[in-house]
């Protein structure tokens, strides 16, 4: 599947089969989020690949019930790190750069998912205290987005979105 396959391929899944994902896509899944730009190259986040069952709940917990995290085999929660890109670039590397690098490393991420047959879902609901809590991380990382990620059980329709006209705008 090509990139532009993936992207328009791509829907919010919150149905996951009984399926496991192997670790090999999960590994190809994190390369890809590897493989994303970010600002000054620092990769100012860092990723929580969760397994457990029990914490897979937690997190759904933490995403006020939203069950469908716990029910897909893979759960990876992308956080950014402020210092890392504060270092460089001050007060906007910490609130924005670092954010800005977790947000692409995971669209990078639910566009691989998608490449290997996988479904995903952008979960930005959460309680950052308690999703920091379940998966150990430090206080100086910034949970931001909670990726369920596993085989479809549903294939919901493409959902209308604004023409181009609406939202381009060209400077000359």
């Amino acid at each position: 599947m090509d990139v532009f396959e993936a992207i328009c391929e791509r829907r919010s899944i919150r149905a996951f089969a009984g399926r496991p994902v192997g670790d090999a896509d999960v590994w190809r899944i994190l390369e890809a989020a590897n493989a994303a730009p970010s600002a000054g190259n620092l990769q100012a986040y860092e990723i929580y690949w969760v397994r457990a069952e029990t914490a897979r709940w937690a997190l759904a917990r933490a995403a006020h019930d939203q069950e469908f995290v716990a029910q897909a085999p893979v759960v990876l929660v992308f956080c950014a790190h402020a210092a890392r890109s504060g270092r460089r670039y001050g007060r906007r590397g910490e609130t924005l750069y670092a954010v800005q690098d977790a947000t692409i490393a995971a669209t990078f991420a639910m566009l691989a998912a998608v490449a290997l047959g996988l479904g995903s879902v952008w979960v930005g609901a959460f309680d950052e205290e308690q999703v920091r809590s379940v998966i150990g991380a430090p206080a100086g990382l910034r949970p931001v987005a909670i990726l369920p990620i596993g085989y479809p059980a549903e294939h919901p329709p493409a959902t209308p979105r604004r023409s181009l006209k609406e939202i381009v705008h060209e400077v000359a």
